[in-house]
């Protein structure tokens, strides 16, 4: 049994929090950089020159890359055979998150009830996703969401007998219906299958992911690469302004499903699309 105290975790959640707000993600700046070289408006480009720029100043500055430094996601994989000491690790992801957004002078955005609106002041609670797995490690990935992309994202309970191309479709529909408003160039998750909440689930995980790594299966590797193509042909381009890049990626994630059901959520991220791991 490997034992893991609290400490260790509050510690790294703690680095995660500045750090993801700080410094963007490689595969992020690259993914601007390269749509910059293809970019075809002349606006477009120097938007997507303005985004790096913004981004360097920020890591130089040690400031967040962006104002809204997010409600705190995490993805919790932990293994069967870790032990944490010295309290609950809710308690612990948490307490990372309060020392975080404090120490790191981040925008603390989260309200303690929706409808009476009081702000926590330190962005706690986050919400954490948790999943058991096998050995002797925990893994924490991070992914700070904006609420100006959170807001632009949908979910519909569609029927099995619009197939593929109502998927499709609906993706496209919840991208032009949300145009300038996620601060394009926009990273897009699309969860399909599971239940209601499993499938809003998928759609979050897929903003995890690496802009550039491709889903396993090439089925829907094609559809990610398909997606992206029509997402960029609707001309939105950097910050709303028109271009050829209105996302620089379209990651879809899926699980099985009920026969009478075909469950399908968009999740749109900022240009930013802020994550980070750590494997304790």
């Amino acid at each position: 049994m490997k034992m893991i105290p609290v400490s260790t975790v509050v510690e790294a959640v703690r680095k995660m929090c500045m750090e993801a707000n700080y410094f963007l993600c490689d595969d992020v700046r690259a993914a601007i950089e390269c749509a910059r070289g293809r970019e075809s408006s002349p606006i477009g480009r120097d938007i997507l020159k303005d985004l790096i720029k913004n981004a360097d100043v920020a890591k130089e500055e040690e400031i967040p890359i962006c104002q809204d430094t997010g409600m705190a996601v995490f993805f919790v994989r932990l293994g069967q055979e870790v032990q944490i000491e010295g309290g609950l690790l809710t308690d612990a992801i948490n307490e990372g998150v309060r020392r975080g957004y404090s120490d790191g002078y981040l925008r603390k955005s989260v309200l303690s009830d929706p409808i009476r609106r009081e702000n926590t002041g330190d962005n706690t609670p986050a919400v954490i996703h948790y999943e058991m797995i096998q050995g002797d490690r925990l893994e924490i990935t991070f992914a700070p969401k904006g609420f100006g992309s959170e807001n632009m994202s949908a979910l519909k309970m569609l029927k099995p007998s619009d197939g593929l191309e109502g998927v499709k479709q609906f993706v496209l529909d919840t991208v032009r219906a949300a145009g300038s408003n996620p601060c394009p160039p926009i990273v897009v998750g699309v969860g399909i299958g599971g239940t209601m909440e499993k499938c809003a689930c998928l759609a979050k995980y897929a903003l995890t992911r690496n802009l550039g790594e491709k889903n396993p299966d090439p089925f829907y590797a094609q559809i990610e690469e398909e997606l992206l193509a029509k997402i960029n042909a609707l001309g939105i381009g950097p910050q709303g302004f028109g271009g050829d890049t209105t996302a620089l990626a379209v990651h879809v994630e899926t699980f099985a499903t009920h026969i009478a059901g075909l469950p399908c959520a968009v999740n749109i991220n900022c240009h930013v699309t802020r994550h980070k791991k750590v494997v304790l």
